[in-house]
């Protein structure tokens, strides 16, 4: 069975003009993901992972080259059609969390789905059986500040989750947490991964966070110099 490729990048470069330096941040990189796929993007700070994702998320353009959507130019869409694509197609989870503090946790995880056109009650519903998959049932009228840094980030994935996007990016989800934390975070993501076949990246420098997903693509200076790897093994790049 052939799968649909959600993402793929034909020759896509990445310039930052600073004053008359040109700064590359990506260089000709070509990549394809598949639906259903778990792929880790691991590189070390400046190698342009960080690039890497926001031109995945479609939160940033390329300076050359093609971003697929679903197999949809990005480049033809306007700022409206990519809005929509990318709100109906992507879930985010961030390092910082970026909760709105004046919310609670259901009000937060309620928030996307305003956009979709739900219902109050629909959002709500969605909303409490998410936080109750992540483990916070007992929690859901608490803000984020009555909350530790792990209970914030599940709500962050719960909110990820919330509009049931086919492909959620996960940008050093574990990066403010303990390992023990952590290890709970990669947990919930691989359940979500594994029990509804969403398509996962995550970001992130740390090996053992790698060791969950099925795809590693390590760049550095900008190039992919890697994207494979066996079941519990890496296969670094040159």
């Amino acid at each position: 069975m052939i799968k649909e490729k959600i993402v793929k990048l034909e020759d896509t470069w990445k310039v930052y003009q600073l004053g008359k330096v040109e700064l590359v941040a990506l260089k000709q990189v070509n990549l394809n993901i598949d639906s259903g796929d778990f792929v880790t993007i691991m590189g070390s700070s400046g190698s342009g992972k960080s690039t890497l994702l926001n031109i995945i998320g479609c939160l940033d353009s390329p300076t050359k080259g093609k971003v697929f959507l679903k197999g949809k130019d990005t480049s033809l869409l306007s700022e409206d059609q990519l809005s929509q694509l990318r709100g109906k197609t992507i879930g985010f989870v961030f390092q910082e969390f970026n909760l709105l503090p004046n919310l609670d946790a259901l009000e937060n995880v309620m928030m996307p789905m305003i956009f979709q056109g739900m219902s109050f009650e629909q959002r709500k519903k969605r909303a409490h059986d998410l936080l109750v998959s992540v483990g916070l049932g007992e929690r859901i009228y608490h803000q984020p500040a009555e909350l530790s840094g792990g209970e914030r980030q599940r709500i962050a994935i719960a909110r990820a989750f919330a509009n049931s996007p086919e492909l959620v990016i996960a940008d050093e989800p574990t990066g403010n947490l303990d390992s023990k934390t952590g290890k709970k975070i990669m947990e919930i993501l691989t359940d979500f991964h594994k029990k509804e076949g969403k398509t996962i990246i995550v970001v992130t420098h740390d090996p053992n966070i790698a060791n969950y997903s099925e795809k590693v693509i390590n760049i550095k200076d900008g190039e992919i110099v890697i994207n494979h790897k066996q079941k519990g093994e890496f296969l670094w790049g040159k």
